[in-house]
């Protein structure tokens, strides 16, 4: 988990590096320069449009930081689940559906070498990383993954809107990728100041997000203490 945190934490001032720099370039204390023939330097304001397909690209960020944090925090859980050696029998029985559910979606043609000890190699054997999300990850998701794995969805509301903004920024990135909309369209929508304050509620709600993960993890949280099996 302590790798997951890392890197969420060198993808975010990725995020932070980008809007910085945007928001100069739209409030001018970042100036464009742009060499004519002559090869003499004129300094230039963003054209308007441009800086539409710039705060748009921003969304797209976001929700990169987004997808990519939750993918690496799940696979997170199953890394833990494998390196404590962790048996079928000892999940919680919410968990032990989502084992059995990634089993019935997969071949056993592709897991059978995988597996040495089915108890335990069961669980992390039918994880498939590349499945875990599509373009659907906002604050409702989060929170029934919460709910299944038994992690706590609670953050601090004043800074984070329980996550509320990731809807916005999932919707906007769907209607990026399937060209439901154009950068221009998205981008005219939402000002500087809007992403700025989207962006620092959503880096602060994965940030509490994770926090809750390696609190359960550290924990043992996922384990049925009703069965009795050490």
């Amino acid at each position: 988990m302590n790798t997951v945190l890392l890197d969420f934490n060198t993808r975010a001032q990725e995020v932070n590096d980008y809007f910085i720099f945007l928001e100069g370039l739209i409030k001018q204390t970042t100036k464009l320069a742009v060499a004519d023939s002559a090869g003499q330097y004129q300094i230039q304001s963003l054209n308007p449009e441009l800086a539409k397909t710039l705060k748009a690209n921003g969304l797209l960020l976001l929700y990169n930081l987004v997808e990519s944090t939750m993918r690496n925090a799940i696979v997170a859980i199953f890394d833990e689940l494998k390196n404590q050696a962790i048996s079928f029998d000892q999940l919680k029985p919410k968990i032990k559906m989502i084992v059995l559910q990634n089993l019935k979606n997969r071949a056993a043609e592709k897991i059978h070498l995988e597996i040495n000890q089915i108890s335990t190699d069961i669980i992390t054997a039918t994880l498939e990383r590349k499945e875990l999300f599509s373009g659907n990850v906002d604050a409702k998701l989060i929170k029934e993954i919460a709910e299944k794995y038994g992690f706590s969805y609670q953050t601090d509301f004043a800074k984070t809107k329980n996550g509320q903004n990731l809807v916005v920024i999932k919707r906007n990135r769907n209607d990026l990728t399937h060209g439901d909309k154009s950068f221009e369209e998205v981008g005219r929508d939402q000002t500087i100041e809007d992403l700025l304050k989207i962006k620092e509620e959503v880096i602060e709600y994965l940030r509490q997000i994770l926090e809750n993960i390696k609190t359960y993890l550290d924990n043992q949280e996922y384990l049925d203490v009703t069965t009795g099996i050490p």
